[in-house]
């Protein structure tokens, strides 16, 4: 599932800054100057007001961050001064989803320029790991400005031990963030024209075919790789999630013609895996397969397994069945939950669904949602990734955990923000187009 925003207690708030911080001066003038109808909420526009607040955050957090070069943003940043993640691993995270995910959500905003510091440091790492050239991406890297080569993955000293120290989760590669990170790339090389971004996205794209590729039972593509070194471990189970990505992926990649691997063969496994575990007679995707890569997974529901299929091309119409059972089983009053228990409401959810009914031609449901949408924008700027104190997903972050320790907490969320904003825009993320309702 999601390979962001993962935390094992709950914590205040985002990354600590002062009020006197470059950000938080810069974002209260960027509110400042956002139009009195918007700014008192008297708009009967939720979308317009959304795109105006989120994406001057976004354009606020981007030009703080030092220099004019390569740059990844911090996944839970709060710049009015509530608090600081608790552990270590999420002071400083920049997840790669995250990222990607706002470098296209600046692109959505007309923001092209803003977002190549985000494209150009996932480029830099795509062509160089301290493993050596091998096109992977690491599930997490430090946020701010990427001046060291090769980038280094997310890491922190831990005073008390006197040691630096990694998460296993983190410096690990999910393939569902490399196709994100593609496309990225094809997003920025469509919008700069610069070939260079998508030579990158090919690479990634290289890697998933030669790394993840799997024939067991319905095919389609494995999870990635869990740590580093020595302790590197297959994910060897499969996820609708991850393969719906790779269906964009791959699918842009042979529209443009991009050299560099037989995306058509790569797109039709992730299209064939998609087909074999859909429901048709109850209109659902579960969430994926065990890790025997055969077994269907039928202990959890993923809201993400159920709406990002319907965005792509290739969606056919009877999957947008799979809205009823969101409706069912993850709606909760004013959104959606991550899975099937109903514990709070998940906003980067939320404004995937909102986004998901736009592109089936519901557009006062997706409206209601957009309203919905603006109560969760923080006094930092961005989305908070809850409704309430936290929110459970029945998911284990990694093979060393020994319960289901994915939650999603109260804390300013970098995806949950760029989802809105694509929401807001009717941007769809597979096609880097406005969506087209049916």
């Amino acid at each position: 599932m999601c390979r962001c925003g993962w935390n094992r207690r709950p914590t205040a708030g985002g990354t600590l800054l002062s009020l006197a911080h470059p950000m938080a001066a810069a974002l209260l003038l960027a509110l400042s100057l956002v139009p009195p109808a918007l700014a008192a909420n008297t708009s009967p526009d939720p979308a317009a007001l959304l795109e105006s607040r989120l994406c001057g955050s976004l354009t606020v957090a981007i030009d703080s961050v030092p220099g004019k070069g390569p740059a990844f943003l911090r996944s839970f940043d709060h710049p009015s001064g509530a608090g600081a993640p608790a552990e270590d691993a999420l002071k400083n995270a920049a997840f790669t989803y995250d990222n990607a995910l706002a470098a296209i959500a600046l692109v959505a905003c007309g923001r092209a320029g803003k977002a190549r510091r985000i494209g150009d440091a996932l480029l830099s790492a795509v062509d160089s790991d301290r493993a050596g050239p091998q096109g992977r991406l690491r599930t997490t890297y430090r946020a701010g400005p990427q001046q060291e080569f090769p980038i280094p993955p997310n890491g922190w000293w831990n005073q008390k031990a006197q040691r630096w120290e990694e998460d296993a989760y983190q410096v690990g590669t999910a393939t569902g963030n490399v196709a994100w990170a593609g496309l990225a790339l094809l997003t920025l090389a469509d919008a700069l024209n610069e070939p260079k971004y998508r030579a990158g996205a090919a690479k990634l794209g290289a890697w998933v075919l030669a790394h993840t590729r799997d024939a067991r039972g319905p095919g389609g593509f494995t999870g990635g790789v869990h740590g580093d070194g020595a302790g590197t471990q297959a994910l060897t189970w499969k996820s609708v999630e991850h393969n719906t990505d790779l269906v964009a992926l791959f699918g842009w990649l042979e529209r443009a013609g991009v050299p560099g691997g037989d995306w058509a063969a790569g797109k039709a496994a992730a299209l064939s895996f998609l087909n074999a575990l859909w429901r048709a007679d109850a209109g659902y995707f579960p969430t994926g397969t065990l890790p025997d890569g055969v077994t269907v997974n039928d202990g959890n529901s993923g809201l993400d397994a159920l709406l990002w299929p319907l965005l792509l091309p290739e969606s056919p119409r009877d999957w947008d069945r799979a809205l009823d059972r969101a409706d069912t089983l993850h709606g909760v009053t004013g959104g959606y939950d991550f899975n099937g228990d109903r514990d709070g409401v998940w906003v980067e959810g939320t404004a995937q669904a909102a986004l998901s009914w736009a592109s089936v031609g519901d557009r006062e449901r997706a409206e209601k949602l957009l309203a919905s949408l603006i109560g969760d924008i923080s006094p930092g700027g961005y989305l908070w990734a809850t409704r309430g104190d936290k929110v459970s997903t029945g998911f284990a972050i990694g093979p060393d955990s020994k319960n289901a320790d994915f939650f999603y907490y109260r804390q300013p969320h970098l995806g949950a923000t760029s989802w809105a904003v694509l929401a807001a825009k009717g941007w769809n993320p597979f096609t880097g187009k406005m969506i087209k309702a049916p």
